[in-house]
């Protein structure tokens, strides 16, 4: 019952404190159990059926609004309520049903095992080695032995508890022989014997010996009736027996022997105890008279040989008479007179003697330690060892020889009596021996031997070591085993309790729940002010329950080893002089005054000793009844100037080597914080924080002096941290009134009453600085904040690695005290809180200089871009994902801090901030909401199956590199694979499927299940909305605490840019709704803010309300109709209309129309019906015209809406879907906004498909509509006059001036009030045409749009802007001459009903460079086709005019014809360049040949040639790809007319070939080819001979036929220069052109 009592104290704190991680996954789990489910639109699948049924009609039709359903209407909305009770009424909704612990939402940073956690060690226990399970019956079952299998045995045949009942068939244990040392300390009473007959000699014997069998006996005198029972049976066979015989060997005289006997060896053994061998002869026909066995030699080993037990490996001489007397005091070695041998005395037997024992250390150097120990406990001399004997006077050099040649015993047997080593040093420690009357001081060489001993455990076991070094035998000695030497003997025990000194006392526990300090029962409470006044003080028998237990006397269930104590310690106090040395006490003194290799031994393993100290003090105080004492008055003077000298002189050895011996300074730094950690909890608090400030000051005058302290400093932080891991941390920091402290681990006298001064007293500055008396007051915690300021200052050097450790110590802590249950109450909850309050402003100051806020973009992803790019010499030393964890972990902290600090503490500290600190306090809120938006469901998948997808590619990777030939390493693998289909159960498969077997370790799993993602994205989902509504909260205390003050412009704007940044974020619907009814007070408090200080706001609320309105969630858009109605009302009663709303409404939707993939306008609908309602249902406003423009309003955005149906339906057709666009923004004409706008959005479009001329037009039309507002508004002469300036760059932006004589003006309320009509935005216009035009290669275009920019930068002095924009012009300059390729033109007619108002268009489309009249046929065929069918879409093959009377009206056609740029004579003469030749393009030509019959080729004579002359509405580029043409003109050539062009044709690629430089000698040779090769078709010898062979007869033919002979005039010319060039002419060509020469001399031609 005792032990019952005593493990329900031992955790009732100690899992409070931060060494216990709160945020374990299944700690975390069970606190996020009954979180709800947060409604969010991204995770929501709308419910599309009623939206596609009506889709038809919506877009073909004109909707009557009036008859559809509003969504629910939000109650009371229209009624005047006054502010304070709507914010009183917003307050109570917003914080009801809140989530009260933060931190469980938020998973524990990502880090190793925490410095401030140690695991509890394994309780000492016998090592079973690798067991198995083995059932025999008429088979053998061999398989893993379970852990605590059921009836078991031990080797020495007793019982294992639990055993019940004792007829069920055992499961015995079999002791184990390792073939290496088993270094397990001797935990359990065990005495055992192995011996092993091997061989016998019996060659020489003379007479009959030659079926032999040998007797073993255990004798405890010469007697034949002396041989003791302790030999064990064999199955079927009593327990215990006398004797034990081997096999007889049939006719063998040295026969060999296989047994093994097993033996009991006694407690207490004696000179006399021996082992007797007797050797027989069994006749195999037993004679009349004569016995079966006949005695044929005998031998013996004596147990002890100098008080040692004697084993090994023996050659025994055999008697052939029985031993005389007293023959057991001697060796059978030694000669005894009389007796015959065989062999004369040679060693003919050999056997083996093996020993298993706690009892017998079989190591000379311990076994003479341990006799002159009991010697001198005994008072029993002289005393024997081996051959010698020692007498009193020269015991204390023996005694001290012994402890020093401790060091040289065996690492085994040393380890085996750990314990039983330990406690005698111990003893020799506390209690020195009297020797010869006089006290002999050996503390100091049990010091040094404890020392050396540790050490060498620690460099040989290096295996069992924790993640601090801590040697696990060690740990469990401590734990487990050690206890206070009782220094009265002969008496019981003096604590309370009643528990007497016979009791095996427990350790300290330090466990992996509370893992640096006492197990001691805070029963108590402290007073309000100092944690060192006790309050109402308790029994002290629970708080040392919890740290002293009595040993068990059996294995419990779970095979731990119990530690069985004997009545021999007491007895061993008797032969010493009761001293008053207290353990801890010299262990201090030993340790200070220690130097040399002994100093540093102690250093190499200072936990042992700190932990070793703080237990013997707890003992002392327990048992000195010391607990109810003052702690001033607990521990001497003394004691504390050595502990005090030992921690200063060890802070200094950290500080002077910790850049040699760096693992060895981590260890000795941890360990003196676990000891100061746990002297908090023990000794007055004032001393151990001068301890702790002594620490400090030593390591911080030695980080100022060095150029890299990020080493030492973080060694400071795990000191820090674990100091701060106590479970009273919270009440040793002092914290303000109204908390009730819990109860203290130890009660004093010497403080005052009440915890400190009262937040009334405070001045509120105080508070929130790292001021001295903050830091005064609230010790720790005021350390803990000045290492987060000190390393997360940017002007820090060399503390940039330390970022994720000081940032995971405050997480640690304020999560460890978000899941306290002594905490749990908001008022306490609010006084913990007030610890951290400077917390924020340290993150005010430093994280706005590690992260621009400047340009803080919607999206979180955009968000960590920027902040990884300002943290880029931080991320080329650490990891990017490390940075955004511990930016999430400080935000999360900083978030917790203003979740629980008291409301009106908080507002009186903003009311003494200034603007800037309030802004600044602004922009961290903004970073929170985009570090803490939540991801989505999608999300969690993807990345799910990214990480799954990467990991089974990894293991496939790994599992080709291994799989070789067929072998055992394949058939490892197909059998991991699962192939071979064996089952669970299965025995031959075991080898290799490790998988299948219970020691298989747990890996993580990579691929979740879909209830796991499902948890994931519950959690995700519920710390973005807890986090947004602590933001919110927040807010609200700004806007109270600034809306009487004169600033209050600024600061309501920045709560405005946060409150729209949340709306624009993926946010539940729960925040939402509180978000919208924070927003609707905000603005009915301060209309103005958004109606003439903030306009950008007003447009982008609009935006976000608008967004909000189209939601799938009725709830969102209930509250968003609401919110957006009451915009309208707020703007229309303070001028009668609300033209800036209406106007910033409109251009709303036009911008999600056009940026918005998930707009659905069938929500919308019900959002703007349920506007409609609110009109209808406002009494108030029923008699002025505000319902009838809130009507106009909402048709005007159902028109809007109607040609967003149409585009949704061209989504995959980008020319319909620009021409859709570019109907909306020319039906917005009137309004220079919306036009911008959507102008802009054209411009994105063209973006994403690469058409960078296109979009470069629609900035410039962009910039050419600012011009025009701008030279309205203000008359500056460096400014563009309007669209006139523009004409240089394209001659269509003229369209843009007709907004100019509107009746628009730009001083209207709402008219050009967007960011972009201001000079600024012009310039930002025309610098991203430029940068559009050079991206798509026409930098004489670059150059035009500079034209118009370097006036204004000139007018502005910005020599910066100059220099950039000349460098710029330069690179457009140097790129001209290279090769560029401009567009591709088609002629693309539509015919047929099919296409609605595309029937018998005529389009120009511009297609990139170098596409062939096959890619746009096979893409627009293909778009089509699928669109109608692909039976019913036919492509009309040629470019003859199109006859509509013989086309079939149920199909759809489609003409598609290459045209080139056609120019007059007159323009070749300014189109000189390439460029001009492909810019500002209106006309286009394409050819078709004909004959008068019909057919499209004929003889030269006959054919004819059509040229047909399109103009478009239009120059390309144009801010379409497509332009409609609205001229088509045609000239029919005759065929001489046809010969004519073809011979100037020919003519002009000679002359080309001829005039470059150098000559292309490939080219010349094909042009040549193509001009007089023989065998190209109607060549010009052809030509020749049909046109120019006759005078034609018609007059009207003569000027063409003179103009063929002076083209063939020009032609022979210009081959004739070609051959008589220094090109290289094939021969061929030669003969062929000579050929030509003559044949057109013959016809006349060259007369001429």
């Amino acid at each position: 019952m005792l032990k019952m009592l005593l493990k329900c104290f031992v955790f009732r704190y100690h899992k409070l404190g931060t060494g216990f991680n709160p945020n374990t996954l299944d700690k975390q789990k069970e606190r996020q159990k009954g979180l709800p489910k947060q409604v969010f639109e991204s995770d929501e699948a709308p419910d599309g059926n009623s939206y596609h049924d009506e889709q038809v009609i919506w877009a073909c039709s004109i909707f009557d609004l009036k008859n559809s359903l509003p969504d629910a209407l939000l109650p009371n909305l229209l009624d005047r309520t006054p502010n304070e009770e709507i914010d009183h009424h917003n307050e109570d909704q917003r914080k009801s049903n809140r989530h009260k612990e933060l931190f469980a939402l938020h998973p524990a940073p990502d880090e190793e095992e925490p410095i401030e956690r140690l695991s509890i060690p394994e309780v000492p226990k016998e090592h079973f080695g690798q067991r198995l399970l083995v059932k025999s019956q008429l088979k053998i079952d061999i398989s893993p032995a379970p852990e605590n299998p059921h009836y078991c045995l031990t080797p020495e045949l007793l019982q294992v508890k639990l055993y019940p009942d004792s007829r069920v068939r055992p499961t015995r244990e079999i002791l184990e022989f390792p073939a290496r040392d088993v270094y397990v300390p001797n935990t359990t009473y065990r005495n055992l014997l192995y011996v092993y007959p091997q061989s016998l000699n019996f060659a020489n014997r003379q007479g009959s010996a030659r079926n032999i069998t040998v007797k073993v006996q255990f004798m405890y005198g010469e007697d034949p009736s002396n041989a003791m029972p302790v030999i064990f049976g064999k199955s079927s066979c009593p327990e215990f027996s006398k004797e034990a015989y081997t096999a007889v060997v049939y006719h063998n005289r040295s026969p060999d022997f296989h047994e093994e006997i097993k033996i009991k060896l006694p407690a207490a053994l004696t000179d006399h105890h021996h082992l007797l061998f007797t050797f027989y002869h069994v006749s195999c026909q037993q004679k009349q008279n004569t016995p079966l066995e006949t005695p044929v030699g005998y031998t013996w080993i004596p147990m002890l040989q100098n008080g040692r037990l004697k084993t090994g490996q023996f050659c025994l001489p055999v008697s052939l008479e029985k031993p005389p007397q007293a023959y057991s005091v001697l060796s059978p070695e030694v000669p005894l007179p009389g007796m015959k041998w065989v062999d004369n005395h040679k060693g003919v037997f050999n056997v083996e003697v093996v020993a298993v024992s706690s009892l017998h250390t079989q190591d000379p150097y311990l076994d003479k330690f341990f006799a002159l120990v009991h010697a001198l406990d005994e008072h029993m001399f002289p005393v024997r060892i081996g051959d010698m004997r020692i007498m009193e006077n020269n015991l204390e050099n023996e005694l001290k020889s012994s402890i020093s040649a401790l060091n040289s015993s065996q690492l085994e047997p040393v380890v085996r009596f750990l314990h039983l080593l330990l406690d005698k040093l111990i003893l020799l420690v506390v209690r020195p021996p009297v020797i010869a009357g006089q006290i002999v001081n050996l503390g100091q060489a049990s010091f040094e031997a404890m020392a050396s001993i540790i050490n060498r455990l620690h460099k040989n076991l290096d295996g069992n070591q924790d993640q601090h070094g801590r040697n696990s035998l060690l740990a469990s000695y401590i734990y487990y085993v050690f206890r206070l030497p009782n220094t009265y003997p002969n008496s019981p025990s003096p604590g309370p309790g009643g528990l007497g000194g016979s009791v095996h006392y427990a350790t300290m526990a330090r466990s992996a729940v509370r893992p640096a300090s006492l197990n001691l029962n805070r029963s108590r409470s402290l007073s309000n002010s100092n944690p060192d006044i006790s309050g109402t003080p308790t029994s002290p028998d629970d708080e040392v329950r919890s740290i002293i237990g009595s040993k068990a006397t059996d294995r419990s269930c779970n095979r731990m080893s119990s530690h069985t104590e004997t009545s021999s310690f007491l007895q061993t106090l008797t032969g010493r002089l009761p001293t008053k040395k207290l353990f801890h006490e010299e262990l201090a003194l030993q340790w200070v005054v220690c130097s040399g290799s002994v100093r540093e031994a102690a250093l190499q393993q200072a936990w042992f000793f700190f932990e070793l100290m703080v237990k013997s003090m707890v003992h002392h105080l327990y048992f000195a009844d010391k607990l109810d004492a003052s702690r001033k008055n607990r521990f001497p003077e003394r004691f504390m100037d050595d502990v005090t000298a030992l921690v200063s002189t060890i802070a200094g050895d950290i500080v002077s080597r910790f850049q040699k011996d760096t693992e060895m300074v981590e260890r000795l730094n941890t360990s003196l914080a676990f000891f100061l950690n746990d002297l908090l909890s023990i000794m007055d608090r004032g001393f151990v924080f001068v301890l702790i400030k002594t620490c400090y000051k030593q390591v911080s005058s030695k980080l100022y002096s060095l150029t890299n302290p990020s080493n030492l400093a973080s060694l400071r932080l795990d000191f820090l941290r674990i100091i701060c891991s106590h479970e009273h941390y919270v009440t040793l920091n002092l914290p303000c009134s109204l908390l009730t402290p819990p109860a203290s681990p130890s009660p004093s006298v010497s403080s005052s009453s009440g915890f400190s001064t009262n937040v009334q007293d405070q001045k509120i500055a105080n508070m929130f600085e790292l001021s001295v008396p903050f830091r005064q007051q609230h010790y720790l915690a005021g350390l803990v904040l000045t290492e987060l300021a000190v390393i997360l200052d940017p002007d820090a050097e060399g503390l940039f690695g330390l970022h994720k450790k000081v940032i995971n110590m405050v997480h640690n802590l304020l999560s460890s005290h978000d899941s306290d249950p002594r905490y749990a109450d908001p008022q306490v909850k609010a006084r913990v809180a007030m610890l951290y309050l400077p917390l924020i402003g340290v993150i005010m100051e430093t994280v706005p200089q590690l992260y621009d806020f400047t340009g803080i973009s919607y999206s979180v992803l955009w968000v960590y871009v920027q902040l990884l790019t300002k943290f880029e010499h931080f991320l080329s030393r650490t990891n990017s994902v490390d940075v955004l964890s511990c930016l999430r972990s400080l935000l999360i902290c900083l978030l917790w801090v203003l979740k629980n600090a008291d409301e009106s503490v908080l507002q009186k500290w903003f009311t003494d901030l200034s603007v800037l600190q309030l802004n600044r306090l602004l922009d961290l809120l903004y970073l929170c909401v985009s570090c803490f938006e939540y991801k989505g469901k999608k999300v969690f998948e993807r990345m799910n199956s990214l990480t799954f997808k990467k990991s089974k590619d990894m293991r496939a990777k790994l599992e080709e590199a291994i799989l070789g030939s067929i072998g055992a390493r394949q058939e490892m693998v197909r059998r991991s694979r699962g192939q071979l289909g064996n089952a669970f159960g299965s025995q031959e498969n075991l080898r290799w499927r490790k998988d299948m077997t219970h020691w298989r370790q747990n890996t993580e799993k990579l691929d979740k299940s879909r209830a796991e993602i499902e948890h994931e994205a519950l959690i995700d989902g519920n710390l973005a909305t807890e986090a947004n509504l602590i933001i919110l909260d927040t807010l609200e205390i700004v806007v109270q605490t600034v809306s009487v003050t004169e600033s209050k412009e600024s600061i309501l704007g920045g709560v405005l840019k946060v409150l729209l940044h949340s709306m624009a974020c993926n946010q539940s619907a729960l925040y939402l709704q509180h978000c919208f009814a924070t927003q609707r007070a905000l603005v009915s408090k301060f209309p103005e803010l958004l109606f003439e200080e903030e306009t950008e706001q007003c447009a982008d609320l609009c935006l976000r309300l608008l967004r909000h309105c189209s939601s799938s969630i009725s709830t969102i858009r209930s509250h968003a109709s609401a919110s957006l109605y009451l915009l309208m009302r707020q703007n229309f009663e303070i001028g009668n209309n609300f033209a800036r709303v209406k106007m910033q409404v409109t251009m709303s939707l036009s911008s999600l129309v056009g940026t918005s993939q998930n707009f659905n306008e069938e929500f919308l609908r019900r959002s703007l019906k349920t506007i409609l309602t609110y009109a209808e249902e406002d009494l108030e406003l029923r008699e002025t015209t505000f319902p009838d423009q809130v009507q106009d309003l909402v048709f005007n955005l159902h028109m809007i809406l109607s040609d967003t149906v149409k585009m949704k339906e061209h989504q995959e057709d980008p020319e319909m879907l620009i021409d859709l666009m570019y109907r909306i923004a020319k039906g917005y004409q009137n309004s220079p906004d919306l036009r911008l706008t959507w102008l802009q959005n054209m411009a994105g479009k063209h973006s994403e498909r690469s058409n960078h001329a296109e979009s470069a037009q629609c900035l410039v039309h962009s910039a050419a509509l600012v011009a025009e507002y701008l030279s309205m508004l203000e008359d500056r002469k460096y400014l563009p006059v309007g669209c006139v300036t523009f004409q240089n760059i394209s001659s269509n932006v003229l369209e843009e001036s007709a907004v100019s004589d509107d009746v628009v003006s730009p001083d209207e309320e709402g008219i050009c009030s967007g960011k972009y009509f201001t000079e600024a935005g012009l310039v930002g216009l025309l610098e991203q045409a430029a940068a559009s035009f050079s991206m798509a290669g026409m930098y004489e275009a670059v150059n035009e749009v500079y034209k118009v920019l370097i006036p204004i930068h000139e007018a502005n002095r910005d020599a910066k802007k100059l220099s950039t924009i000349h460098g710029k012009l330069q690179e457009a300059f140097s790129k001209i001459d290279g090769k560029r390729m401009f567009g591709t033109y088609f002629r693309v007619g539509f015919y047929g009903t099919k296409f609605g108002d595309l029937d018998e268009q005529e389009f120009v489309y511009k297609e990139p460079a170098i596409t062939k009249l096959a890619e746009i046929s096979h893409r627009l065929e293909g778009f089509y086709g699928e669109r109608f069918g692909e039976d019913v879409l036919e492509v009309i093959k040629d470019s003859n005019p199109v006859d509509k009377c013989k086309l079939d009206p149920n199909k759809a056609y489609i003409q598609i014809t290459y045209v080139e740029p056609y120019f007059d004579t007159y323009e070749m003469k300014d189109r000189i360049t390439y460029f001009d030749k492909n810019y500002n393009l209106r006309r286009f030509m394409y050819c078709t040949p004909f004959t008068l019959d019909g057919r499209a080729h004929g003889e030269l004579h006959e054919q004819f040639k059509r040229k047909t002359i399109l103009t478009t509405s239009h120059a390309f580029p144009y801010i379409k790809t497509r332009i409609n043409v609205i001229h088509k003109e045609e000239i029919i050539l005759t065929p001489i007319e046809v010969a004519i062009e073809d011979m100037q044709k020919k003519t002009q690629e000679l002359a080309f070939a001829t005039h470059q430089d150098p000559a292309d000698p490939k080219m010349l040779q094909m042009v040549l080819q193509g001009s007089v090769g023989t065998t190209v078709n109607q060549g010009p010898l052809e030509v020749a001979q049909v046109f120019l062979s006759e005078i034609p007869n018609d007059p009207k033919l003569f000027r063409h036929h003179n103009k063929l002979r002076l083209c063939f005039k020009d032609f022979t010319k210009r081959y004739g220069v070609l051959l008589s060039s220094s090109c290289q002419v094939p021969l061929l060509l030669l003969h062929q052109a000579g050929a030509l020469t003559q044949g057109l001399s013959g016809r006349g031609v060259l007369m001429l």
